[in-house]
């Protein structure tokens, strides 16, 4: 009754069939995976932000690679910043998808090492090649908190860093690029600056990261694993319908038969 599924055409459609199970429940898992990916990396944030902040000494030191773990890490720091040195981060976006620069400025602490302190965005001037309009830091000691992030890097940021740029501007926030610049040890990684907030709300703070958001992973996932369920249950309605095709087909043919031997 069921031969017609051993015909070339049936079993390359079966082949097919098998095949896409699996791949479809492998699917699905990816995007489980990347749905706990993304819870996990939430509750990193929520709980590294919302910590008490500590000294930023205690997290990072010269030449230190931070970790992921203390990623938005919250930590404080007692210097002066050197305003002489600041560089502004080329093709930023503020909170509202503007493009400018980020401001970074060296904060010297009493022992002689420097923290890269990225006070946040502001507007580009006329001419782009330009030093843009930056607020002065404020002087003398200071005492700053913010929030601990790593390194840039061209391969985790997709940012090409590139060379000539005008004096003073730079792609990537990077600690090794700018110890090299100051002649003095840069602890690794730099502070998001959250506070003292900025005196008339520029350079515009940059926002906290999203942390609430969970993304459609996991409908994707489920999405993944009912096309696979449904994937054999619509191989079995085509091979019912094939065969009561076939069956009304030779039903017909045998009535005609009997017609025309009448």
């Amino acid at each position: 009754m069921y031969r017609f599924v051993l015909t070339r055409q049936w079993v390359c459609l079966t082949l097919i069939t098998l095949a896409l199970i699996p791949v479809m429940i492998k699917l699905g898992f990816w995007q489980y995976h990347r749905h706990e990916h993304r819870v996990a990396q939430n509750e990193l944030i929520a709980r590294n932000l919302y910590g008490k902040p500590v000294p930023v000494g205690e997290l990072t030191s010269p030449g230190h690679t931070v970790p992921r773990n203390d990623y938005w890490r919250a930590v404080s720091a007692t210097g002066t910043y050197d305003s002489a040195h600041e560089v502004v981060v080329r093709m930023r976006t503020s909170n509202d998808g503007k493009v400018g620069f980020q401001v970074v400025t060296p904060l010297e602490l009493d022992d002689g090492r420097v923290l890269l302190v990225n006070r946040g965005w502001v507007a580009s001037g006329e001419d782009s090649g330009a030093y843009p309009p930056v607020p002065a830091a404020p002087p003398g000691e200071v005492t700053v908190t913010g929030r601990l992030k790593a390194d840039e890097t061209s391969g985790d940021s997709g940012i090409k860093d590139r060379k000539g740029l005008p004096e003073r501007q730079v792609m990537l926030i990077d600690s090794a690029q700018q110890t090299a610049r100051l002649g003095k040890p840069v602890l690794g990684g730099y502070l998001e600056l959250t506070a003292p907030v900025p005196a008339g709300g520029s350079p515009e703070p940059v926002a906290e990261p999203d942390h609430d958001s969970i993304g459609p992973h996991m409908a994707y996932a489920v999405q993944w694993w009912l096309f696979a369920a449904a994937v054999p249950v619509g191989w079995v309605i085509l091979v019912r319908r094939e065969k009561r095709d076939r069956d009304e087909a030779a039903a017909k043919a045998a009535s005609e038969l009997t017609t025309a031997s009448a």
